[in-house]
C-alpha cells in the first residue's frame, strides 16, 4: 500500500497534478492518466499509463490540448 505521505508527494508526470489512489492505481486528478502500481511501487512511466476513456492518444489529454504538458511526437 503506497503510504499517504509518498502519495503527497507524486504528481502526474504530464502536467504535474495531484494523483489519487483509486482501486489499486495512480490516477492524475486533471487528466485522468492511470499508472499501474505493483507490489507497492508506482509505475509513472507515462508510455505505460493507461489512458482514460474517450482519450485515443496523449495529445487527447486536458492537459497537453491546454498547453500544460507537451508530447514528444517521436
Amino acid at each position: 500500500m503506497i503510504s499517504e505521505e509518498l502519495l503527497s508527494l507524486l504528481v502526474c508526470p504530464m502536467g504535474k497534478a495531484p494523483l489519487r489512489l483509486e482501486d489499486g492505481a495512480l490516477v492524475c486528478s486533471r487528466c485522468g492518466l492511470r499508472f499501474a502500481v505493483q507490489d507497492d511501487i508506482p509505475n509513472m512511466l507515462v508510455e505505460e499509463a493507461e489512458l482514460p476513456e474517450g482519450c485515443h492518444s496523449l495529445a487527447d489529454l486536458e492537459c497537453v490540448r491546454s498547453g500544460d504538458a507537451k508530447v514528444d511526437p517521436t
